[in-house]
């Protein structure tokens, strides 16, 4: 089968969720909550409370105010809302961010604040294809995406939620150029990336590799996890 190629994960997520039966979501791991900010801009009834432990991206956060959402600073392994508040929550790429020994811990936080047959969106980079190999060569992260959905599928196992789908996809992400690279992926607020000489020559050189005249273009494979909270 033909695994489709995406650009609004926001597309994916409305032909799984019923977003407007759906009005109080957490978004877990938020960066700038930029698919929450579009879903709010199209759901007129939905509410999004966003959650980010990076310091300097919850201040940014919160220089760009929206109506029906709300910024907090925490994580994902420390909820602070009280049980059964949420229909909806997502981890757009942030649970394999968790620290590994708190995963189980997250799961069962985002399990304690939704309400009864609540939804968890866990949506996470595939450990495969270009984009990949460019940025393993200073952020392997196949350790921790193995991990992230290993802690989900023992969820899964354990009884306490139910696996409604499973949809693998692509993402288009395309880059100016090197600088443009740079900028987005090594200088981030989140990870702290110190690329020596040699390191960051070895990064430059594939990634121009992948340089056309408009840019360099990649298919990143993705994959979705739609969960089902089981009572209790």
């Amino acid at each position: 089968m033909k695994i489709p190629l995406i650009s609004d994960e926001l597309d994916l997520l409305r032909s799984l969720v019923e977003l407007d039966q759906n009005p109080q979501i957490i978004e877990l791991g938020c960066g700038a909550a930029q698919l929450s900010r579009n879903l709010l801009d199209r759901f007129e009834g939905c509410e999004v409370s966003a959650l980010e432990v990076d310091e300097r991206q919850h201040a940014k956060n919160l220089l760009s105010p929206q109506p029906r959402l709300r910024f907090l600073r925490a994580g994902a392994q420390a909820i602070p809302f009280e049980a059964g508040h949420f229909h909806l929550a997502l981890m757009l790429k942030s649970l394999h961010h968790v620290p590994l020994d708190l995963l189980a811990q997250a799961l069962k936080e985002v399990h304690r604040v939704l309400r009864p047959n609540g939804l968890l969106y866990v949506s996470e980079p595939v450990f495969a294809g270009a984009h990949n190999e460019i940025m393993r060569l200073f952020h392997d992260e196949e350790q921790v995406r193995a991990a992230a959905l290993l802690a989900a599928q023992q969820a899964v196992a354990s009884g306490a939620w139910q696996q409604v789908s499973e949809v693998f996809f692509d993402t288009p992400v395309r880059y100016r150029d090197f600088a443009d690279f740079e900028q987005r992926l090594i200088a981030i607020t989140y990870l702290e990336h110190r690329l020596d000489a040699a390191t960051l020559a070895a990064v430059r050189a594939r990634f121009e590799q992948h340089m056309t005249p408009d840019g360099a273009c990649f298919a990143r494979p993705m994959r979705v996890n739609l969960l089902r909270k089981i009572s209790p």
